[in-house]
């Protein structure tokens, strides 16, 4: 067997195994449901990157597979709000009830007041863009498949600068 095939054939082995042990086994996950994402049961971990500031509140709202209940006040399936951590990204697991199809909002509450913002930042699942006259993506542009042994999503958090949304730094 060649490098190259050995090498591929390791690769492929890697992948099988990742998805195997589960979205949470690359990465120890955070929240009062982390140990779905340990276990062969239906959890997302939502890894949120980019933040401006490491302080205040991270808050994950999942919503399901209704698009007219996304982004609906109390309409979510389940939320996890949790301080913001010291460094790195924020591998956040939130159950849900079973497989399926969702959509991950976040809101950064860099204050921790509990009320959004100029300064705070969000941003979704599949990281679309949005701008300031279009704050709220369609649930299409949003949503993914969930397996029965779960699913991961990373979301960029987005930050007001004057007249643009853009990531931080």
């Amino acid at each position: 067997m060649t490098k190259r095939k050995i090498k591929a054939a390791t690769a492929g082995l890697a992948g099988t195994l990742a998805v195997l042990a589960g979205p949470g086994a690359a990465q120890a996950a955070m929240g009062p449901d982390a140990a779905a994402c340990r276990g062969n049961r239906p959890g997302i971990l939502v890894t949120v990157s980019g933040f401006k500031e490491r302080r205040g509140n991270v808050r994950v709202n999942v919503y399901g597979s209704d698009p007219d209940r996304f982004l609906e006040r109390g309409q979510y399936v389940r939320q996890i709000n949790l301080p913001v951590s010291r460094s790195g990204p924020m591998p956040i697991c939130v159950a849900v009830p079973a497989a399926g199809r969702y959509a991950v909002a976040v809101r950064h509450d860099l204050d921790g007041n509990g009320r959004s913002g100029w300064s705070d930042g969000g941003g979704f699942s599949r990281n679309p863009r949005i701008s300031l006259t279009n704050l709220r993506p369609s649930y299409e542009r949003v949503a993914f498949n969930v397996g029965p042994n779960g699913s991961g999503v990373s979301v960029t958090l987005l930050y007001r600068y004057g007249l643009s949304i853009r990531p931080a730094g």
